[in-house]
This record gives structure tokens, C-alpha cells and sequence, in this order.
């Protein structure tokens, strides 16, 4: 099978007026071949032109004949839509034992089934393999929830004992008429891959037409997959993105580059990934479109891109039926240098987040997407960018959920993610240096100067700004208002931190000779809080018998409550006492693996025989970061193994949150689901733990502790954030 590049390719060529300039043996071969003379080297007169036209015409019609041009299929072009199942317990050893389907809702005799499997490159679904049965029976429930008949038959592969044949829920593989007209299960034989390869073979490609783009994607064993899609149009340095606008035909099979940062990237990045498990025939016309995660990665500001790994989107979208976008957005100097020029007012990342918003807005209904269940979520800058989405006016009504994990703020490096900087602080701290470093402060225009620049000269640039600011038209508050007063979308939404959070946010680890005092004030905290912290008895000096380990958990405790906890406690506590989002949920994860690690040694168990990857049993700090592989359930998928069954049950339930957040605004799961679906731990570990209570002023356990067992808590560390300066009521 030719790709859509290339079926193209082929089909302008018949029509053009200017001399073609692929050869034969690129046509026949399947990629592009520039001829090597050359048009002026080669057309030397016109019998030469019409000579090689009358070839061209020739050995195309031979290579069209030989290579079966046709283009990748697609649920206009099956004449149905296409529902990707896998049936994703999230044990990643064991997944390839488990098969999936592609199932074509169109009515059709088994002939036609076999035809349309056919056009996906794939047969009738067989009925064997070791979870065959367990399997379909959860997804045959699964689809029963959408007022299906349990009795509703689905063609399956024909079988010596059954001949032609179908499956139901309450008749299990039985035989049926060959000429009986029945939904089709297809068979899903799109191999397992590491979560950053994509399989480029032209059997699995699949194609989706949206508006003005027509854009070839692929699918591996978890879902549709269509990445590194422009959804920009090209952009100056400095200036504001707009949606992507022309007509065109786009290959989204590998990921687009990464957004400039620390050596490395393009300035050309303004790509996002959409992982989907639907398709269908006519967006306008379904009532199936599917709830949306839209994840905005975290890195400082600085770094960071959609497309790692542990960000792949399979393993929800298999797993609880959503669909996933990640982007990339402009970092550094690139994404937020503010000028004192009027013009150039920084956050023009904030903006590229906006941007793709508007771009899925548009589009994200042809990929399976429903524009009205859509949920920006990201973790550290990806949770200050959900937070600053929230205050943000050119961001209302893109989107009806928000999760943020981990967004900072408070004292010393973190204050700037929840206090936003006026344009002539972010210039008199950051930019006005920045302009000076690189020899623009003397030019007639500073602007023009910075644009001839290369990038990596401005990304590298000493005390380079990364810092949202109160532009006046994007971000107009100098923090996100929650006395009901402010710009606040009408969002659903649900913040959460990591047990440490501020471990490794406090500054290197502490050496025999370092002090409380020196510590805390290195972190950024103010001399008389410090004093009042040293001297309180609300932080005493654990006593384990190793003073540097002591130090460092009393100065990651003091981190975590004055960079994130007291911080977005305060925020959830004034968000419901005014009533600014309609629900509002809270989370600390318990339990991590991995994360952000300065200090190396501190945010994993050590190991031990019986748990030769860590034993979670032991002390370890629970550390920034360290939620990730858990929420996208990418554990295993880049080397990342589970220690014991629990990060397994975990990740299981952590997906299930997210996925339940996407379709209902609610993190618990409905039961129904649950059980249809077969998701025994999520069921089992929720039952446990009792209801998840919306949180109003009067709620008494607030907190869902994410940990197996998971739990539930008031607000913590409430006297310790008084002293800190960051009250219940800091943003009443």
C-alpha cells in the first residue's frame, strides 16, 4: 500500500504544467528520488521536455498498475466508524497475550465484513487466544452500557465447528447466517511497540479528513495514532501564534521536534499528538464522540515535550475510552521574554497552549473527540499553565475541566507559578539583562536584533525569563482570582501534589555541616519566616540517628508545605467558599516512582532481595514528578518496571481517575463501568475507601490520599502553613 504522501504525489503529477521531479525509480519504490540533473540540467530542448513526459505518462501507469495505488483507509472510505477496543489491565509483561478488535458498526453480510476487515488490512477477529473469552466478555458488557441488546451479534472470524460465525454477550461464539447483516469485529494485528516508537508500515495507516486537512495517521496495539501535527500556522519569533489555516495534506507518523531548550530543538515546533480509539464516519453526525485529555507537559518552563515517553497516550485511551493530546509549546527566552517596548508582552507559550486549544476545537470531533468534554490537564509548569488557563479570557469555553499536579508557588523559586510578574518586573529582573547579554541593548530596534539572533544564543542567555506575566490581554490578574470576583473559567476541576513535592526544591542535599537555618534561606525563605520556622515547635528535627537525612526531611517537609501544599490547599479552599468552579477535587499521591531527582539516593525505596527494584516498605521521599508513569499507566513501556503488585493496582486505579475526571468531571469511577469493563482492583481499592466528596466549605476529609490502600484526609499541615505565611485564607 502507497502512503497519502505519495498517492498525491502520483495523482499531481498527472496534472502539472511544470516538468515533474521525481523519477521512476521513486515511483515505483515508494519514496522521493530528486532527479539528479536536475530541470535545467535535464531539458535541454522541448522534444527532450515531451519525450520524458511521454515516458513519465508510460511507467507511471506501470507503477500505479504494479503498486495497487490506493489511499489509506478511512471511516468515510469503510463507510462506518471505527471503534478501536483493547481490553488494558495495564500489566504491561503480559499485554501482547491479549487481543484487540477494530469494530465497523455498519450492517453486513459476511462477505462485506470480510471486504471492509480487508480494507483496514486486517481479517475477521479469531476467537482463540489465552484471554479471548475473559476479554470479550468485558468489552461485549462494555458496549451492552450504550443501550446495545445484550443479545446483539457481532461477526467474528468463521471456525470449522461454527462456520460463519458471531459473538454476543449472552450466546458467546455461536453460528449465524452467512448472510445475516451484523456489526463487525475485525481483527487489531498492529504489533506492541515502545510508547516513543510509532510503526511506519503502510498496512496499519489509517487516514482522517478534517475541514481543510486531510491527515494520515497510524494505529499500534492500544489506539489510532496521528503525531507530530502542526497546529500553528508559522510563526515569528515574538509574536502570538494562530491556528493552523491551510489546506493540506499532513503525514502524522513521527513526532515533530521539541520546542528549543538547553542545546537542542527547533524553533519549528508547534506540533501536537492525538491518540484516539475512535474514528468516525461523520463527526457532525455521531452521538459517540469521546471525552478529551488535553496534557500540557511540565519542565520549568524550560523544557519538556509532548511526546515523551511517559506521556504516550495509549494506556488510557485503551483503558478507559478517551481520547489524548499532548503539544508542545515555546519555552524559555522563546516563550516568555517580555519587552518594555508595548509590544512584545511575553507569554506567547501560554498563548501556543491557547493555540491548540483552538486547533482541537476545530478539529478534535473528526478524530473521535467531543469539543464539550474536553480536560486540560498537566503536572509542575503544565499544572502553573492550567492554572494560569484558568484566569486566562481567550481560554474560556475551550475547555470544561482542569487537573492540575503539582503547580508551585509560595516562597523562593516557586512563587512566580501562582504570583505573576508585571511586565516591567519580568524586564527590570530578566529581560533587560537578557537584551544586554547578547548585545541587542544598544541596537535601534532591540526587537528586530533579538529576531536575527540564533535561538539557542537566547534560550542560553544568563537569568533568561520563563516567567508568565500579566500581559493585559491573555493573563490580565496578578494571580488567578478566587474571591468570585476575577476572570475564572467555568471549569470543573482537581488539583493535587506529591506527598515531598518540595524535596528536592529546597536546594542540594545538606552537608555535615549545614544548618536549618542556612538551608531555608538558600531555598528562598524570608529571614524572619526562617527564624519563626527554626524556633517552632511545629517543625522539630526528626530523629532517625542521621542528622544530614534529619535536615533534609525537615527542609522538604517546610518545601512541600510552602511551595505546593499550603499554596493549593488555599486554592481549593477559596475556590469553594466563593463557589468559583462548579466541583472541585483534591489528591496527594502517597506512593511514587522515579520523579524529579537533584539529590540522587532520595525519591526511591532501596532495594532489597525479595524486591530487587526497590522496596517500598523502606523510607524514600515521594517526589515531584513521581505520579507520572502511574496517571498514563506507561509503566514497563521505557524500562520503568514494576517493584511489587501495588504500583500495578495503583496504576490501574490512577488511569481510571483520569479517565472517569475526562467523561463525568467526577475522579470516581461510576460502578457501572467498573464492572463492565472488568476492573476488579479500581472496584475493589474504591469500595474500600469510601465516597470522594466534591469539597465545599463544610467537607470534613477533603483529601483522597493515592496510595494502595487509598484513603481519606482533611487539610494538612494547616498550623505549619500559617506560620509559613500561606493561610487557609491566602486567596479569600
Amino acid at each position: 500500500m502507497c502512503s497519502l504522501s505519495e498517492v498525491q504525489a502520483r495523482e499531481h503529477f498527472f496534472a502539472v504544467d511544470s516538468p515533474p521531479s521525481y523519477s521512476v525509480v521513486e515511483l515505483i519504490h515508494g519514496g522521493p528520488f530528486v532527479y539528479r540533473g536536475g530541470y535545467k540540467g535535464a531539458m535541454q530542448n522541448q522534444d527532450m521536455l515531451h519525450r520524458f513526459y511521454e515516458m513519465w505518462f508510460l511507467v507511471t501507469l506501470v507503477a500505479l498498475a504494479i503498486h495497487q495505488v490506493t489511499p489509506a483507509p478511512s471511516a468515510a472510505a469503510v463507510g462506518a466508524d471505527l471503534t478501536f477496543l483493547f481490553q488494558n489491565d495495564l500489566n504491561w509483561p503480559t499485554a501482547s497475550e491479549h487481543a484487540g478488535t477494530i469494530l465497523i458498526n455498519k450492517q453486513t453480510n459476511n462477505a462485506q465484513a470480510i471486504a471492509a476487515c480487508k480494507a483496514l488490512n486486517e481479517d475477521l477477529l479469531p476467537t482463540t487466544g489465552t484471554h479471548f473469552t475473559s476479554d470479550f466478555t468485558s468489552l461485549l458488557k462494555y458496549i451492552a452500557l450504550e443501550n446495545i441488546s445484550p443479545f446483539q451479534e457481532f461477526r467474528v472470524a468463521s471456525s470449522p465447528a461454527h462456520g460463519c460465525s458471531a459473538i454476543s454477550l449472552n450466546g458467546g461464539v455461536h453460528s449465524v447466517s452467512c448472510s445475516a447483516h451484523l456489526p463487525t469485529f475485525c481483527s487489531q494485528s498492529a504489533p506492541y511497540k515502545p510508547n516513543v516508537a510509532t510503526d511506519l508500515s503502510p498496512q496499519f495507516q489509517v487516514q482522517v479528513q478534517s475541514k481543510k486537512l486531510t491527515v494520515l495517521g497510524t494505529r499500534d496495539a492500544l489506539s489510532f495514532r496521528f503525531i507530530g501535527i502542526p497546529y500553528a500556522d508559522p510563526v515569528q519569533r515574538f509574536a502570538y501564534s494562530k491556528p493552523f489555516s491551510s489546506t493540506a495534506n499532513l503525514t502524522a507518523l513521527t513526532y515533530g521536534s521539541h520546542c528549543v531548550q538547553s542545546g537542542q530543538g527547533s524553533e519549528d515546533c508547534l506540533f501536537l499528538n492525538i491518540y484516539t480509539p475512535f474514528l468516525p464516519q461523520d463527526s457532525k453526525k455521531s452521538e459517540a464522540l469521546r471525552p478529551v485529555l488535553f496534557w500540557i507537559h511540565g519542565g520549568g518552563f524550560t523544557g519538556g515535550e509532548g511526546s515523551d515517553g511517559v506521556y504516550d497516550g495509549g494506556n488510557m485511551v485503551s483503558r478507559s475510552d478517551v481520547v489524548v493530546v499532548s503539544i508542545n509549546y515555546r519555552l524559555g527566552t522563546l516563550g516568555f521574554l517580555a519587552l518594555n517596548d508595548g509590544v512584545t508582552n511575553g507569554n506567547f507559550g501560554i498563548g501556543d497552549q491557547i493555540t491548540a486549544l483552538q486547533w482541537v476545537q476545530e478539529h478534535i470531533a473528526d478524530f473521535g473527540g467531543d469539543p464539550k468534554r474536553i480536560t486540560i490537564h498537566g503536572q509542575s509548569a503544565g499544572a502553573g499553565s492550567v492554572r494560569a488557563l484558568l484566569a486566562a479570557k481567550p481560554a474560556f469555553g475551550l475547555f470544561q475541566g482542569a487537573i492540575s499536579q503539582s503547580n508551585l508557588g509560595g516562597f523562593g523559586y516557586a512563587t512566580t507559578y501562582t504570583e505573576y510578574l508585571s511586565i516591567a518586573q519580568e524586564w527590570t529582573q530578566f529581560g533587560q539583562g537578557v537584551v544586554s547579554s547578547v548585545g541587542c541593548a544598544n541596537a535601534t530596534d532591540a526587537l528586530a536584533c533579538l529576531r536575527a539572533l540564533p535561538a539557542l544564543t537566547l534560550i542560553n542567555a544568563p537569568n533568561a525569563p520563563r516567567y508568565i506575566v500579566v500581559d493585559g490581554k491573555i493573563i490580565t490578574t496578578p494571580h488567578l482570582e478566587l474571591n468570585g470576583l476575577g476572570p475564572t473559567a467555568k471549569a470543573h476541576v482537581m488539583f493535587g501534589w506529591m506527598r515531598d513535592d518540595g524535596a528536592d526544591f529546597v536546594g542540594a542535599f545538606p552537608s555535615a555541616s549545614t544548618t536549618l537555618t542556612q538551608a531555608l534561606l538558600g531555598a528562598g525563605l524570608s529571614s524572619s519566616v526562617t527564624n519563626e520556622a527554626v524556633q517552632s515547635d511545629l517543625f522539630p528535627m526528626p530523629t532517625s540517628g542521621n542528622a544530614t537525612w534529619n535536615l533534609y526531611n525537615l527542609t522538604s517537609r517546610i518545601g512541600t508545605d510552602g511551595q505546593f501544599r499550603c499554596i493549593d490547599q488555599a486554592t481549593l479552599i477559596a475556590a469553594a467558599k466563593h463557589k468559583v468552579f462548579p466541583s472541585i477535587y483534591a489528591h496527594q499521591y502517597d506512593r511514587s516512582i522515579r520523579g524529579y531527582e537533584p539529590n540522587p539516593g532520595t525519591c526511591n525505596p532501596p532495594a532489597t532481595a525479595e524486591f530487587p527494584n526497590g522496596d517500598t516498605s523502606l523510607p524514600y521521599f515521594r517526589c515531584h514528578s513521581g505520579e507520572l508513569y502511574y496517571m498514563f499507566g506507561t509503566f514497563g513501556q521505557d524500562s520503568v518496571p514494576f517493584r511489587d503488585w501495588n504500583d500495578l493496582v495503583l496504576s490501574q486505579v490512577s488511569v481510571d481517575v483520569w479517565g472517569s475526571f475526562a467523561r463525568t468531571f467526577n475522579p470516581t469511577p461510576s460502578a457501572a463501568f467498573l464492572n463492565a469493563r472488568g476492573y476488579t482492583n479500581t472496584t475493589t481499592a474504591l469500595r474500600e475507601v469510601g465516597p470522594w466528596a466534591s469539597i465545599t466549605p463544610s467537607t470534613k476529609s477533603p483529601l483522597r490520599i493515592m496510595d494502595v490502600p487509598m484513603s481519606n484526609s482533611p487539610w494538612q499541615e494547616q498550623a505549619q502553613c500559617d506560620l509559613l505565611g500561606y493561610p487557609a485564607s491566602l486567596f479569600e
